[in-house]
Order: C-alpha cells, then sequence, then structure tokens
C-alpha cells in the first residue's frame, strides 16, 4: 500500500498516521510477523517528525495493536481473546430495563467550542462551534448521574429537539444517525464541589467515571459521552458472552 499524508488536510499529522498503520498493519506480510518500517525511515518517507510518529504508534501499542522491543523493531501484536459488552442501551432505556422511572432533574442545551481533546475526537477544529448537552438525571428519589455529551455537527443538531425522548432513538428518528458502536472507558474519581452540589455528596467523595465514545452506521464518530455516577446509588454493569 502507499504511505502518503496529506499535510494539507486539516486533520492532524499525527492522527493520518495513526489511520495510515493501522491499514498497513491489516497487510498480511505484517500480520504474519514483519517488523514494521523503522520509525527513521518512515518518518522520513512520510515527511513528519519522529515525535508525530512516535505519537501514532504509541496509541497502537497502548491498544495493544503493537508491541516494541527495544533494539529490535515494531510489529503487530498477537490476537488475544476479547472481552466485550455484548449489548448497550441509552441511559433512559437501561433504567427502562430495570424497571426504574427516569426524572431529568437538569437539562441544558448550549453551543460551545469544543475543547481539544473532543475536537481530536470529533476530527474537527477547535473554532466551530458544536452542540452540548448537559443532563442531571435520576430516579423519583435522587438524582444519581451528570452527563454532558457532545455531538458531531455532521449530524445536523439544531438545539430545538426534544431531548427528554430517548437519546439514540431520537437521533435515528430525526436524523437518521444510528447509533452502531460504543467503546468505553470506566474509572473512579473523586467529586469537586460543582459535582458535590450536583449530586448532593460530600466534596471529595467517591464517584464512578464513565467516557462513552458513540460511532454511527459508517463506524464514523457521533458521540462523546462524559458520566458521573453517584457511587452509592449506582452499580454498572458489564455482560460478557463466551463464544464457543
Amino acid at each position: 500500500m502507499k504511505l502518503i499524508i496529506d499535510h494539507k488536510s486539516p486533520i492532524p499529522l499525527h492522527v493520518q498516521a495513526e489511520r495510515l498503520i493501522r491499514e498497513l498493519i491489516k497487510e498480511p506480510e505484517y500480520q504474519a510477523g514483519k517488523l514494521l518500517p523503522n520509525e527513521v525511515d518512515l518518518a522520513k518517507k512520510l515527511a513528519i517528525s519522529r515525535t508525530t510518529l512516535r505519537q501514532a504508534i504509541n496509541t497502537l501499542v497502548n491498544e495493544e495493536l503493537l508491541t516494541r522491543k527495544k533494539k529490535v523493531g515494531t510489529k503487530v501484536a498477537h490476537e488475544k481473546i476479547s472481552s466485550k459488552s455484548m449489548n448497550w442501551l441509552s441511559f433512559s432505556q437501561e433504567m427502562k430495563a430495570r424497571g426504574i422511572p427516569i426524572k431529568n432533574y437538569e437539562l441544558h442545551v448550549s453551543w460551545v467550542y469544543p475543547e481539544e481533546y473532543v475536537a481530536n475526537f470529533f476530527e474537527i477544529k477547535t473554532d466551530k462551534k458544536i452542540l452540548k448537552m448537559e443532563r442531571l438525571r435520576g430516579s423519583s428519589e435522587e438524582a444519581f448521574v451528570y452527563f454532558i455529551s457532545y455531538f458531531h455537527p455532521r449530524i445536523g443538531l439544531t438545539g430545538d429537539e426534544d431531548f427528554k425522548l430517548p437519546l439514540y432513538e431520537m437521533l435515528e428518528n430525526e436524523h437518521s444517525s444510528i447509533a452502531i458502536l460504543s467503546k468505553e472507558e470506566i474509572s473512579a474519581r473523586v467529586a469537586d464541589k460543582n459535582l458535590a452540589a450536583k449530586l448532593e455528596i460530600e466534596p471529595g467523595s467517591p464517584i464512578l467515571f464513565r467516557k462513552r465514545f458513540v460511532y454511527d452506521q459508517g463506524e464514523r464518530p457521533m458521540e462523546y459521552n462524559l458520566g458521573y455516577y453517584k457511587a452509592d446509588s449506582f452499580v454498572y454493569t458489564v455482560e460478557s458472552r463466551r463464544t464457543i
């Protein structure tokens, strides 16, 4: 395959390099264990710095798609058994399945300039406003989760949509944007003053933090979602099924 980067593209060079390497390592010769071209030669061929190239390679190493050995080189990692949730739903659908009526305590929609990490996920510039939705939600007794969602401008949201509807159903029905793939990162955090006030807990209390990266039917990024869950009121369950 041709190793070419478009230096006039608005897509960052390290992102282009990452995509290029993702395609390169699908080639049979690299799947068979052949070492990737060394960083000096590859960076020179792509006309980018070694730092930029290393940023792309490090991403794939962190995803365990590549392995790197000092004085040996970089090559495709051996395939590992993957444990993934077999199903995911919108929050409304999750709670409906558990028989819990949902209440919106707060719902705010605004247009904001994206932070760099959001813009990088959407592969857009930071000088164009995108829709941001904030929701404080929970049961009739208490609020136990605070969501922040950012949406790709490609979807065509106006801000006048009824965001009280199940989100992914609304996006599909009104904008033909179908959520197909979800990738999640879950970690523990402590609540700052703002989160503590919203969730009615003490500052410094433990919370469950979830990042959700949602992709459409073309596997293009459509939503960047942050969820802050009250730890003593919510259990996050992941179901994995073994295929035999």
